[in-house]
């Protein structure tokens, strides 16, 4: 009998010593892999929820994206930030001063999730959060900076919430949705997670585009902002990230300065037919017509 117990404590001694060389490389040899493995499997089923999420359709919900300009806010911000000295080459493209501004955000603030929310949340006011506060703050915040200062600059953008299909998951994702006229598109920059999206050719991709892509299994190439974070850039995460987060979508009616220093106007919301969107405010407008949300400017 005790010859047995002995035997059974051995193999018992042995698994867990198994066990615990398993956890070892998995932590420390084998994480990237694991954690890569993971992310796919992740991506495989977010994309098939949006597969199966039920078509756009059509509809009269009443709105109108509008663009506002206000010249002395945007001159009192080119003067405050010095965008004189970091947008040098006036001939640039709409996208090259998008991505140095964006580059100019990311490079001065980390992203982190503050512990005390700005009081006030405009392009000057962010910055001295940063100085005076805390040094980092989230997705919403760097979109909002990012989009006063490229709105100064006469880029016409907006800022997206982009949001998944589970409604109790509360990690959703905010970028600038940017007017290229030279291209006559939209396209999305992440000055939080530093990156933006192509196709193969290397143009930029909307939300939309990118959306219908994951559904399709077209390809898409992901561009870190900085050349120094191409190589430890998280590929994997980012692209399973996205596939989360394009499920449905909300954004002001009237973008401008300030705008949630006074969180006046209606926001709209984009998402699949019969879809429920949670906490809707009665000034919202709920819209499942994509083509009208993401027209193109001319069309606004």
């Amino acid at each position: 009998m005790k010859k047995i117990l002995k035997i059974i404590g051995y193999i018992l001694a042995g698994l867990i010593l198994i066990f615990i060389i398993a956890a070892l490389l998995i932590r420390f040899v084998f994480k990237e892999q694991m954690i890569a493995y993971t992310s796919k499997l992740e991506e495989t089923e977010r994309i098939e929820l949006l597969r199966n999420a039920t078509p756009y359709a059509s509809d009269t919900a009443h709105y109108h994206f509008i663009y506002q300009q206000d010249t002395l806010q945007a001159q009192k911000i080119r003067a405050y930030f010095r965008l004189d000295t970091l947008l040098t080459d006036s001939s640039a493209s709409t996208w090259d001063k998008a991505l140095t501004l964006a580059k100019f955000v990311a490079s001065n603030i980390p992203h982190a999730n503050q512990t005390k929310y700005p009081e006030k949340r405009n392009a000057i006011d962010l910055w001295k959060y940063t100085r005076e506060v805390e040094p980092a703050f989230n997705c919403r915040l760097h979109s909002i900076l990012l989009h006063e200062l490229m709105l100064s600059e006469g880029i016409t953008n907006r800022f997206v919430t982009c949001l998944p299909a589970d409604t109790l998951d509360s990690d959703c994702h905010v970028v600038n949705l940017v007017w290229l006229p030279e291209q006559n598109k939209w396209a999305m920059i992440d000055s939080d997670m530093q990156a933006w999206i192509s196709n193969s050719e290397g143009t930029p991709l909307s939300l939309a585009e990118m959306r219908e892509r994951y559904i399709s299994g077209s390809p898409m190439q992901i561009h870190p902002l900085f050349d120094s974070l191409k190589e430890d850039f998280n590929y994997d995460y980012y692209r399973s990230y996205w596939a989360k987060n394009l499920y449905w979508f909300i954004c002001w009616e009237e973008t401008g300065y300030g705008k949630e220093d006074s969180m006046r106007g209606r926001q709209i919301t984009l998402a699949p037919a019969r879809f429920t969107v949670p906490d809707a405010r009665p000034s919202d407008i709920h819209t499942t017509d994509a083509e009208r949300f993401w027209a193109a400017l001319d069309s606004i």
